[in-house]
């Protein structure tokens, strides 16, 4: 699993930033008039949405995986833990269920966001790289088509993916190995004297093909 160093960068700084404004001690009187100040719980929704956001691109790794650690980091640790933190701290900020509520709706809607973008650019790359795969509903029993669900087997007891599971494993850094079975069709193809219709005379050592 490779790091994406930019967005690590950034996932740093916004930390940084927000927990200079939600942690730190703040004065109770303010400059700004009440009804110029923005809405506490709006705050905490757009500061989780853009933390969950950049560091669902930090790991370049599969769409499943990228899914599991943000949820696991950002909504849960991040989202809750911050909440309890600050409510440890001496610093006149009370205990606030909503701010969590909050936090998980700002996280949950990047996650999704993240999750159904990653999808559409994990299936384009496959179509660029791979061709045209067809239609998820199609007949191609290799997709988990019409094939798999007569059968009423599933994928693990066929051996076959549907095209969402498929890209949700699909690992776009993965060497594959699709040149070196073309090259091996190939040379099969080009020997047809080597196939099981051929054998050895044994007068004269010379191919002689089977008439029986």
């Amino acid at each position: 699993m490779r790091i994406r160093y930019p967005f690590a960068g950034a996932f740093l700084f916004l930390l940084i930033l927000a927990a200079y404004i939600g942690l730190l001690p703040h004065s109770t009187s303010s400059s700004i008039p009440s009804n110029l100040q923005p809405n506490d719980k709006f705050l905490h929704v757009v500061t989780f949405f853009f933390l969950t956001l950049v560091f669902y691109w930090i790991p370049d790794t599969t769409r499943r995986r990228s899914l599991q650690l943000t949820l696991l980091i950002c909504t849960l640790a991040l989202g809750i833990g911050s909440e309890i933190v600050q409510a440890i701290l001496p610093n006149d900020r009370p205990f606030d269920p909503f701010d969590i509520l909050a936090n998980l709706v700002g996280s949950l809607g990047a996650v999704g966001l993240c999750s159904w973008y990653h999808r559409r650019m994990l299936e384009r790359r496959r179509k660029a790289r791979f061709g045209a795969l067809g239609d998820e509903r199609g007949d191609d029993v290799e997709l988990g088509g019409a094939g798999g669900s007569e059968s009423g087997l599933g994928p693990q007891e066929s051996g076959v993916m549907s095209l969402e599971q498929e890209v949700d494993n699909w690992d776009e850094n993965a060497v594959d190995t699709w040149d070196a079975e073309e090259g091996a069709d190939e040379y099969s193809a080009a020997a047809p004297g080597r196939g099981p219709e051929s054998k050895v005379s044994p007068v004269n050592g010379e191919g002689a093909k089977r008439t029986d």
